[in-house]
C-alpha cells in the first residue's frame, strides 16, 4: 500500500457496477468515479502539477469532491481540503501557506477564492457537480493507476481551526489516512458493500472524509451525499436510499430527532450510528435511540490524529457518556501539567496519544510541532478521566476549564445538566469575567419552540442538580448557538451580552 488512491483502484476493479456514491437520487458506480478521477489526474500532469505539488479543494459535499480528491491522489498531488465559507483573507492563507498550485472550486465561492489567490497565484479551477467544466483544465492521457508514492509521504494537508493565531495544517500521510479509514470500515462500522453510508459530514473535514468517504471506498459501500447538511434532507435520504450507516455530530442527532419530520422517518434500515466532533449529550442519544431503534457509538480523534483513536467499539460492552477506548494501533493516555501520567481512576489528565494514526507534524511549523508532539506522544490538549478498563470520558477542551474562585469548573458538565431540562434546545457554558472569583460560570441556552420555562426556571432546576459553585450565575437565551462547519457548537465564539 503507497498511494491513498490505490483502494478506489482495488475496488473499481473488483466492483465495477457497485454504487460509490448516491446523489440527487442518481447512482454513480465505482467504475465511473475512478474514470473520471483518472481524467483530472492526467489533466493535472498536463497542466504541469507533479508529485508532491499541493492541490486544494473548495467544494460541498457533491460527487466532484471525490472525483477531484481520487484525482488529485492518483497524480501523486497532496490535497488541501478548504472550508467553502471561508473569505478571500483566510483562503490567501491557506493557498499561501500549503504553496497550492491549482484550486478545485465550487462556482459560488469562484470569486471569493479568485480574490484570494492574488498573492499566491494559485490557478482557480471552476467545478459543476461530476468534476471540473468542460475546457477549465488541459486535457491530458488519463492516470488510471497510481502514481507510486512513499507510506510516509504526505497524502493530505488539513488546516485545523486555530483557537488562537492562524490555523495549522496537519500532515496526514498515506499510511495514517489508509489504516484509520481501513479499521474504521472494517473493525469499527464492520461496513460491507451492502451498506450505504450517510454522508452528511463535509468532505473537506477528517470526519466526512476519512471516516466517510476513504472507508466507504475501502469497503466497496456505497456514499450518500447531500451537499450540505440540512436536517430534513438527512431524513428524506435515510428513508429513500435505505442508509445503514450514520456518521454525524451531536448536533446533527438533535436537529433530525427535533425535525417535524421526524416522526415520519423510516429508521429501519439503520444498523450502526458514530458520533463524533464533540461530546454527545446523553439526553439526546437516549432520545434517539428510543425513537429510532438503534445504537449510537461514540469515539473520539482531531485532525492531527487521523482522525480515530478510541471508540466504543461494537465487540466491547457500550459505556453511554464515554468515548470509548483506544483503537487497534493506537496509545492513549492521561497526563498533568508536568508530563507525569495519571494513572485510571486518579482523576483528570490531558490526553496523550501514539501510534500509527498520529501525523507527521504540522506543515512548514516544525516549532509547533515539536510543541504538540515532544516525546512521540501528540498531546490533545483535551482533559479527560480514564477507568480501569480503558475507557475515557471527555471531561473539557484544556483552554475550556473555568477557574471559580480556585474551583475548576468543567464546562461539559454543568451543560449535561442544562441539556437534562425539557425546554433546553442547546446550551453552552462559558467562563464569565469576575473581579472577586476571576471567572465566573455563564450559559447561553437556546430553548425549544414553544418552550414555558424562563430562565430563572432553568437556573433554578440546574442548581438543584449540581455543587452550588458550579450553576451558571449568568444565563441568557439565544436564538441558536454558533456553530462550526461540521455543526459543533463553538463554545470560543459565545459571549455574554452586556445586560446578562
Amino acid at each position: 500500500m503507497t498511494n491513498l488512491a490505490t483502494n478506489l483502484v482495488t475496488t473499481a476493479r473488483e466492483r465495477p457496477d457497485q454504487a460509490a456514491i448516491k446523489f440527487m437520487g442518481n447512482d454513480i458506480s465505482y467504475a465511473q468515479i475512478h474514470g473520471m478521477a483518472a481524467k483530472v489526474a492526467g489533466s493535472l500532469k498536463a497542466a504541469g502539477i507533479e508529485p508532491g505539488d499541493r492541490v486544494a479543494i473548495i467544494l460541498p459535499n457533491v460527487p466532484a469532491f471525490p472525483v477531484v480528491f481520487f484525482g488529485s491522489l492518483l497524480a501523486g498531488a497532496i490535497v488541501v481540503p478548504m472550508n467553502p465559507l471561508l473569505k478571500a483573507g483566510e483562503i490567501d492563507f491557506f493557498f499561501t501557506n500549503s504553496g497550492s498550485k491549482v484550486a478545485f472550486v465550487w462556482p459560488d465561492f469562484v470569486a471569493e477564492a479568485t480574490e484570494g489567490a492574488t498573492n499566491s497565484g494559485t490557478r482557480i479551477i471552476t467545478c459543476g457537480p461530476m468534476g471540473p467544466v468542460e475546457g477549465a483544465l488541459e486535457d491530458g492521457d488519463p492516470i488510471t493507476e497510481p502514481v507510486e508514492r512513499d507510506d510516509e509521504d504526505t497524502a493530505i494537508v488539513l488546516y485545523t481551526s486555530g483557537t488562537t493565531g492562524r490555523p495549522k495544517g496537519a500532515e496526514l500521510t498515506h499510511r495514517n489516512v489508509h489504516l484509520n479509514a481501513h479499521r474504521s470500515a472494517v473493525e469499527i462500522q464492520g461496513t460491507t458493500p451492502d451498506d450505504v453510508v450517510m454522508g452528511c459530514l463535509p468532505l473537506f473535514h477528517v470526519f466526512g472524509l476519512v471516516v466517510g468517504l476513504n472507508a466507504a471506498v475501502i469497503a466497496g459501500a456505497a456514499l450518500a451525499l447531500i451537499p450540505r447538511f440540512d436536517p430534513a434532507e438527512a431524513i428524506k435520504v435515510i428513508g429513500n436510499e435505505k442508509v445503514t450507516i450514520f456518521m454525524g455530530v451531536p448536533t446533527m442527532y438533535a436537529a433530525i430527532l427535533n425535525h417535524p419530520d421526524s416522526d415520519a422517518l423510516d429508521a429501519t434500515s439503520l444498523r450502526t450510528c458514530c458520533s463524533g466532533g464533540s461530546a454527545m449529550p446523553l439526553e439526546v442519544m437516549k432520545a434517539f435511540e428510543s425513537k429510532f431503534g438503534c445504537m449510537i457509538l461514540e469515539g473520539y480523534g482531531l485532525s492531527e490524529t487521523s482522525p480515530v483513536a478510541s471508540f466504543n467499539m461494537p465487540t466491547m460492552e457500550r459505556k453511554p457518556g464515554t468515548i470509548g477506548v483506544a483503537i487497534p494501533g493506537c496509545e492513549m493516555k492521561l497526563i498533568d501539567l508536568d508530563g507525569n501520567d495519571v494513572p485510571p481512576g486518579d482523576g483528570v489528565g490531558e490526553i496523550a496519544i501514539r501510534g500509527d494514526n498520529v501525523m507527521k507534524g504540522y506543515w512548514q511549523n516544525p516549532e509547533a510541532t515539536a510543541e504538540a508532539i515532544p516525546d512521540g506522544w501528540f498531546r490533545t490538549g483535551d482533559l479527560a478521566t480514564v477507568d480501569d478498563e480503558g475507557y475515557f470520558t471527555i471531561v473539557d477542551r484544556k483552554k475550556d476549564m473555568i477557574l471559580r474562585g480556585g474551583m475548576n469548573v468543567y464546562p461539559r458538565e454543568v451543560e449535561e445538566v442544562l441539556y437534562t431540562h425539557p425546554d433546553v434546545l442547546e446550551a453552552a457554558v462559558v467562563a464569565v469575567p469576575d473581579d472577586l472569583l476571576g471567572e465566573d460560570i455563564g450559559a447561553a441556552v437556546a430553548l425549544r419552540p414553544g418552550a414555558t420555562a424562563t430562565l430563572d426556571e432553568v437556573q433554578a432546576f440546574v442548581k438543584e442538580k449540581i455543587a452550588a459553585y458550579k450553576y451558571p450565575r449568568h444565563l441568557w437565551q439565544v436564538d441558536e448557538l454558533p456553530k462550526g462547519p461540521t455543526g459543533k457548537i463553538l463554545r470560543r465564539e459565545v459571549h455574554k451580552p452586556a445586560d446578562a
